[in-house]
């Protein structure tokens, strides 16, 4: 059993990347979901889409890649775990990386990118960074 699908979900995009692999395949849930839509909103994987067989449900990822054939990911990290919870002010999450990279934070809204959330003024719980 997984008990950190996020944290999953990143090292399956990250080793997906690494083997210059077309597409993965994600377990799913709605923080996954909102997570993989910043992603591709934020220019970093193609697409995806929501698989459903039966009850069960999973994410299939189509990855992006440069003219050169590398990927256009550079770092992905899980900030927030499940042992240590981080949590920052709007303040403090303006950019990342000199606005290259994005903080992905769970808020009240939602789970938004640190320039949404800033925009909005709320801070919350940044589960990932990516660049």
């Amino acid at each position: 059993m997984i008990n950190d699908l996020i944290s999953d979900s990143l090292t399956r995009i990250r080793n997906a990347a690494m083997r210059r692999l077309d597409a993965t395949t994600l377990m799913h849930s709605k923080s996954v979901e909102a997570v993989v839509a910043i992603l591709q909103d934020k220019g970093y994987i193609d697409s995806f889409n929501v698989l459903e067989d039966g009850v069960k449900k999973s994410i299939n990822v189509v990855l992006k890649y440069d003219d050169a054939g590398k990927t256009v990911i550079n770092e992905m990290k899980r900030v927030s775990k499940p042992g240590r919870r981080v949590y920052k002010p709007a303040s403090e999450i303006k950019r990342f990386k000199n606005g290259y990279g994005t903080i992905v934070v769970s808020t009240s809204k939602g789970v938004l990118p640190n320039d949404k959330a800033f925009e909005l003024g709320i801070g919350g719980e940044v589960l990932c960074t990516v660049w």
